[in-house]
């Protein structure tokens, strides 16, 4: 399948690149998501004609993920978690918790935007979780997961 992307995707292209996907990938996360359209005469003219205003809205998106990456310097959050005497958490901490536990220390924080490439958190301590604000923009946050008593 091939499409024209109309936004920034890691790991496969820049704005504007025509990119051959597999039909799944396209049909199911990308033309849904609004981030890519069919390769054809109608979809290209249109591309060309609304090109700047494309490239002005990735510019915005790429400037407020700077400015929530530069805000997000030095973070740390405390979890508490339900865990046993030796540090092993009763279940786990995954993205939703670190993302809820951001947006009460005031940063405007998604789920989706939490990568944990170990997966969840299943003993108390201190970890570092990487934040992916944008294809081009991530930082890390320190989560201190805590034993409640």
């Amino acid at each position: 399948m091939e499409l024209i992307l109309l936004e920034k995707v890691r790991n496969l292209g820049n704005l504007g690149d025509k990119v051959k996907v597999k039909p799944g990938y396209g049909r199911n996360y990308l033309l849904p998501q609004g981030k890519a359209v069919p390769v054809n005469a109608a979809n290209l003219e249109a591309f060309e004609k609304r090109r700047a205003e494309y490239e002005a809205k990735a510019n915005s998106l790429l400037a407020d993920a700077r400015s929530r990456h530069a805000k997000l310097a030095d973070v740390s959050v405390t979890i508490s978690a339900n865990a046993s005497p030796e540090g092993k958490l009763y279940g786990s901490v995954g993205p939703r918790e670190i993302a809820d536990a951001l947006q009460a220390a005031g940063h405007e924080i998604n789920k989706n935007e939490v990568i944990q490439g170990e997966g969840p958190i299943r003993t108390t301590g201190e970890y570092e979780v990487v934040i992916s604000l944008h294809a081009d923009v991530q930082g890390s946050v320190k989560v201190i997961v805590v034993g409640e008593k």
